[in-house]
């Protein structure tokens, strides 16, 4: 089918909807992929784009139906955005889902410590903000009662196209006069110092992080949503600090090139790339 990569089908899928914490009243959901098989599998919590400020759980499902049909637990979460919510409330429910994951991961046929991170665009961004600095306690506000000691570090970080430097991106859209995103960077943030501040670049230029996990990184050289030397400047600098990333581009390729045209071979490969470092990184490869 057109909405599907053309990826080998290694496992049959059971798809379906759970709530993974609520706000006040009110469930935020994740869809769950779980491969159907004896496991155990790796498995990521993955985490949308949408400039921060839109999509749901929903935005990446043909690359999660992927790499669940090749036998990787997928848990792709919602959470807080604005209007209501700012930074870094989505960050907090990021590594809330991240330990809750780790800390569930039996019951989805994974393990603990197979358990790594995808994130697209924005999401990727708040996804690294909350591995790079996992007990951070505005990022680790939120208690989990049935796992108290769990923390948000994850061993691998599968990145496509992120926002890794969102002050930078934050200047380009300015000067190029792109309103829907700089309205959508307004909403989130409350400042070019709050972007300095969550920025995946300074923090892991300055060595914040710490130890940097294997990562690898996928951009399409036609992304307009990035500055051109974002994915190489956030590479060098996790190289520099002593991590591995696999910086992997696709010439001419917009942002979000995969879920555009899933049926693409750009976006076979892409998808074949993601899955083979995370099968890799759990030991299945």
């Amino acid at each position: 089918m057109a909405d599907e990569v053309a990826i080998e089908q290694r496992y049959e899928v059971e798809t379906r909807d759970l709530e993974y914490r609520r706000e006040g009243s009110a469930p935020i959901l994740a869809r769950l992929y779980r491969p159907v098989g004896a496991g155990p599998f790796p498995a990521v919590i993955e985490v949308h784009g949408g400039a921060w400020a839109m999509g749901d759980r929903l935005n990446n499902a043909p690359l999660d139906e992927a790499l669940a049909k090749s036998g990787i637990v997928v848990l792709a979460v919602d959470f807080r955005m604005p209007p209501q919510w700012r930074y870094p409330a989505s960050i907090a429910d990021i590594n809330y889902a991240t330990r809750w994951l780790k800390a569930h991961a039996g019951k989805f046929g994974s393990r603990r410590d197979l358990v790594g991170g995808l994130g697209t665009s924005s999401g990727a961004h708040q996804l690294l903000l909350s591995a790079l600095k996992p007990q951070d306690p505005r990022y680790a506000a939120l208690p989990l009662a049935e796992a108290p000691g769990e923390d948000a570090s994850l061993p691998y970080l599968a990145l496509c196209w992120p926002i890794s430097d969102p002050l930078a991106r934050y200047r380009m859209v300015k000067e190029k006069g792109n309103a829907r995103l700089v309205e959508a960077h307004d909403a989130y943030w409350a400042s070019e110092d709050e972007m300095a501040e969550g920025n995946p670049q300074a923090i892991v230029a300055s060595g914040g992080a710490g130890r940097l996990p294997p990562a690898i990184l996928i951009q399409g050289t036609g992304d307009d949503n990035v500055t051109p030397d974002m994915a190489d400047r956030f590479t060098a600098a996790w190289k520099a600090r002593g991590g591995a990333m696999d910086l992997h581009k696709f010439d001419g390729q917009p942002h979000t090139f995969v879920m555009r045209d899933p049926a693409s071979e750009a976006s076979r490969r892409a998808t074949e790339l993601v899955r083979d470092f995370i099968l890799a990184q759990a030991g299945r490869g």
